[in-house]
């Protein structure tokens, strides 16, 4: 009976997991104001670009009770957006990088039977609040690997430096809005206490977005703008290799001191390449 009560759970956790997924897409249908607010483009033409979009009722929830004009709150919104949309129509390899650190961790997501076995032999089929209590808090699934930890670093990074950069760009972009730093701090408060991108990260993969990286983030982009200029600074999303790390975020001075020296960052197979090209490792032969 205990063997059978496991492979009934086992199809039960699907379909609970199913729900819970629901639940999660049900609760950001009324909190999302614009198609990239979770961090991961959701919407794309024939073509695959990214799309922008904004929520117009969610966007008003958003303004209601901020005491700013409602057309600028969808002005800065809308802002936001087209930034976040720019970015991943710029750096077309990104959604696939976001996207390759969650199948990564997801790959890792295994349900512990051993424990889901002891769960249907003390189960109360009266209560099945019990079986769903015990799938949702995620007392089956067992610790997270080495493996799941450093995709969930990379997927965190990434968000940050995105999240950072439109920050920056959108500020930009809208200092003669008269209330833009007010609905800024209104976004920043509001991802600080939990949102939509939050919400879904941290349900579905168990990853918390910490607000000091976001910060960091934006200071970082902020600061490459003062130093380098803005087409500097957007060139470092030309290819995975020279996106800024996580030491960049916390401490930029050595990114700014390569960036001012000598352009974009270059690793070492692109400066090998560049030396042998130039003839400036070896002598070249002499002709007879």
């Amino acid at each position: 009976m205990v063997e059978n009560a496991g492979a009934l759970l086992r199809s039960i956790g699907g379909a609970l997991f199913a729900m819970q997924l629901g639940q999660v897409v049900g609760q950001l249908a009324g909190e999302v104001v614009s198609g990239g607010d979770i961090g991961i483009p959701l919407l794309g033409s024939a073509d695959g670009d990214p799309q922008a979009a904004i929520i117009p009722q969610n966007a008003v929830a958003f303004g209601t009770g901020l005491d700013i004009p409602i057309d600028q709150v969808q002005l800065y919104l809308a802002v936001r957006e087209l930034a976040h949309a720019r970015l991943f129509r710029h750096a077309k390899w990104l959604k696939l990088q976001l996207l390759s650190a969650i199948t990564e961790f997801a790959r890792g997501i295994r349900v512990d039977t051993a424990r889901l076995e002891d769960l249907a032999g003390d189960l109360d089929p009266a209560n099945p609040e019990e079986l769903r209590a015990a799938l949702t808090s995620g007392a089956l699934i067992p610790p997270k690997s080495e493996e799941q930890l450093a995709a969930l670093g990379r997927l965190e990074t990434m968000l940050a430096l995105i999240d950072g950069w439109v920050d920056v760009v959108t500020a930009q972009s809208t200092t003669r809005l008269p209330k833009s730093d007010a609905i800024a701090e209104t976004v920043r408060r509001r991802r600080a206490s939990g949102g939509p991108a939050e919400s879904a990260f941290a349900t579905l993969v168990g990853l918390e977005l910490r607000p000091r990286r976001l910060r960091e983030a934006a200071a970082m982009w902020q600061k490459i703008s003062d130093a380098v200029g803005a087409e500097a600074r957007d060139a470092l999303w030309q290819h995975p290799d020279v996106v800024p790390t996580a030491d960049d975020m916390a401490d930029p001075s050595a990114l700014i001191a390569r960036l001012t020296a000598g352009g974009t960052p270059r690793d070492d197979v692109d400066q090998a390449i560049e030396d042998l090209l130039n003839d400036t490792t070896t002598d070249r032969p002499t002709e007879e």
